[in-house]
């Protein structure tokens, strides 16, 4: 597993905690930083995770107003919160990170989704954020068309 890969993981368990606790995400940051700093291996996910976890956070009206807008008929209120979690961190990429790639952010989410969130999880991660990326990457087809013909 790549260090973003890792970040990106790191950084769904922060927001995801957050979320079910109820905490401000600088008190999760802050929690995280002292575990960062006691587990020097662990250092090459800590700044991107740091990274998508504050741009989240900073931009999340933004990231959230984007879900609604293309997860045709779902609230924010309405998704499990695992996959939303994974939808915000994916739209953080996709809008407001321009060194990824856009086909990388929807496979990333996806795998995340695939591996930690329901069955029906990575359709919907991959539907929405193939909608907010516009649909079709390169190659002219979508991450989950890519998916299935491996």
């Amino acid at each position: 597993m790549s260090a973003r890969s890792k970040a990106r993981k790191r950084a769904l368990d922060m927001l995801y905690v957050a979320e079910v606790r109820e905490l401000p995400i600088a008190d999760v940051l802050a929690t995280e930083t002292v575990r960062h700093l006691d587990q020097p291996e662990r250092a090459s996910s800590w700044d991107y995770a740091r990274q998508i976890v504050n741009g989240v956070d900073e931009a999340r009206s933004e990231v959230d107003s984007v879900i609604v807008d293309h997860a045709q008929g779902w609230t924010i209120a309405r998704m499990p919160v695992l996959d939303r979690c994974i939808l915000r961190m994916g739209v953080w990429e996709l809008r407001f990170n321009p060194e990824v790639p856009d086909a990388v952010a929807i496979a990333e989410a996806v795998e995340l989704a695939q591996s930690l969130s329901t069955e029906d999880s990575a359709g919907f991660v991959n539907g929405v954020l193939g909608a907010v990326a516009g649909g079709r990457g390169p190659s002219g087809r979508t991450v989950a068309d890519d998916q299935a013909s491996r």
